[in-house]
């Protein structure tokens, strides 16, 4: 049985490697904060929360749409989505608790004797499992869930749980154990088979009368080891076949129990920061993915928010409106500590979590999905590299470049200021140019003038200009609006209100 909860298709491995650049996405866009929203202290479910968001960045619109209508399945229905991912965790615990942590690093009856005990705990928890189908099954609707259920329903029906519990009944060997074998070269025994019980077929008056005529036998003394340790081995040899058969059955439910609970506990992560970001009364929506056109990317965004942001603080980040069609390059300049980076980190943080099926902290949004997601973003100088932080950052962007495609997003903070504007000008046209006629979208905010300038003049029709907005008084509201790039960041003004100037020079004027 597959679960297919995650994908229409398949299940994933959120075990695999994660894909180029996830670690480095999760660190600029401050995804961490946001993980461990989604878990709430459980280790396990931030471990599926983050390997899930970080491997689902190059998801299509149909997969995206199909989590989404799962995840609307989970958060109205919360309590059931609860009761089987607890199911879904009872046979682990159960085998625990057997202390049977691995089969078959044993005899062939040893083997069997473990794996029909797994069996016994394993067919109580699908029959849990069934129970729970059947009551709450037909209160969701998204097809994720709708196939699941129907999965369940055809395969754990009951002429299985009888069959199953013949079998387990009939491999205890209650009666004793039926084997026949032949005879081979040198006389020796070969082609072990184990049989099925035989049913008596006389009354047993007659077995009694009759009892020894049937055939012939022998009994091992109690004290005879040599004689215990062959008929051993002629029991591991006989059921040798049907204990790794067994076992292998047992690993295969234990699997699909598995995936059950690990794909369960992405949408339990997903509720979770949603009762998070409700408590602190932030906006959430569910994102709207678009398909690639042929005229360009779009991004539709109205009170946009950095979800992380809002984490940390407790309480709602000032959102942002983002009108974007057609362009493949969006530069943000302006007014220092004006709210460039968190506004880019708040456009990553929507795109991502989009990909990955879940809502954004917005009041809408709507977007092109993506090939990959990818950041390049300012560094603290590191004492240990071996060449200058120039060499470090043109290092980092030949590997995105090496693994960002068409269709791929390459969000930029600050890149390239390391060295003086002039160059670090050049060195930014060249590639994001170079970027976007490969069909690579690009989100660079930056305070090089002349490569902002320069850009600007060019009149490009796949190029937006936004920029941090200052009022005429110097204050930062925080917000991005469309603009043409300055030639000041007015940094004066963020010295002045370190220094508290303006209050010293009203003093000075007014000294009553």
């Amino acid at each position: 049985m597959n679960v297919h909860l995650l994908y229409p298709d398949r299940d994933p491995d959120l075990e695999a490697e994660l894909p180029f650049g996830a670690e480095a996405l999760a660190e600029d866009l401050g995804l961490e904060a946001v993980f461990d929203a989604m878990a709430q202290g459980d280790a396990w479910l931030r471990k599926v929360a983050r390997a899930a968001v970080l491997t689902s960045v190059s998801l299509d619109a149909p997969t995206i749409r199909y989590r989404q209508e799962a995840l609307q399945d989970c958060l109205s229905h919360p309590a059931e989505i609860n009761e089987l991912y607890a199911c879904a965790g009872e046979a682990q615990t159960g085998v625990r608790e057997l202390g049977i942590l691995r089969f078959y690093a044993r005899s062939p009856n040893a083997v069997l004797y473990s794996a029909v005990r797994v069996l016994a705990v394993l067919l109580r928890t699908l029959k849990h499992l069934r129970s729970l189908v059947d009551a709450h099954g037909d209160r969701f609707r998204s097809p994720a869930f709708r196939q699941l259920f129907e999965t369940i329903r055809r395969e754990l029906d009951e002429d299985f749980f009888c069959a199953a519990e013949r079998h387990a009944k009939t491999l205890e060997f209650s009666g004793g154990m039926l084997l026949s074998a032949g005879l081979g070269a040198g006389n020796k025994a070969s082609g072990y088979v184990l049989r099925a019980p035989s049913q008596p077929t006389r009354g047993w008056l007659r077995r009694l009368v009759s009892r020894g005529s049937d055939g012939f036998s022998f009994t091992v003394a109690p004290r005879d080891e040599a004689g215990h340790e062959a008929l051993a081995a002629i029991k591991d040899r006989g059921v040798n076949l049907v204990a790794d058969a067994l076992a292998r059955s047992n690993d295969h439910v234990l699997a699909f129990l598995q995936a059950l609970r690990t794909q369960l506990a992405f949408y339990i992560a997903g509720a979770n920061l949603r009762a998070r970001l409700d408590a602190l009364n932030v906006p959430t929506s569910m994102p709207t993915p678009e398909e690639a056109q042929a005229e360009g990317p779009v991004v539709q965004a109205v009170g946009l928010r950095d979800v992380a942001l809002a984490l940390q603080v407790g309480t709602g980040a000032v959102g942002n409106d983002l009108a974007a069609a057609g362009q493949r390059i969006v530069v943000v300049t302006g007014a220092n500590r004006g709210g460039k980076s968190t506004f880019l980190r708040s456009l990553g943080q929507a795109q991502v979590l989009m990909q990955a099926g879940l809502f954004v902290t917005a009041d809408r949004f709507a977007s092109t999905t993506c090939r990959g997601v990818f950041t390049h973003f300012k560094r603290e100088e590191d004492p240990a590299m071996l060449g200058g932080k120039l060499d470090e950052e043109l290092r980092r962007m030949r590997d995105i470049v090496d693994h960002a495609g068409p269709g791929s997003l390459l969000l930029m903070n600050e890149s390239f200021a390391s060295t003086n504007e002039r160059d670090g000008s050049e060195i930014a046209r060249q590639i994001v140019l170079a970027l976007a006629d490969a069909g690579v979208r690009v989100g660079y905010v930056t305070h090089l003038y002349e490569f902002a300038r320069s850009l600007y003049e060019e009149g490009r029709g796949d190029t937006l200009f936004l920029r941090a907005e200052r009022l005429a008084d110097g204050r930062r509201t925080f917000r991005v609006v469309e603009g043409e790039p300055l030639g000041t960041s007015f940094g004066d003004d963020v010295y002045r209100r370190v220094f508290d100037l303006d209050d010293r020079e009203a003093q000075a004027a007014d000294p009553s």
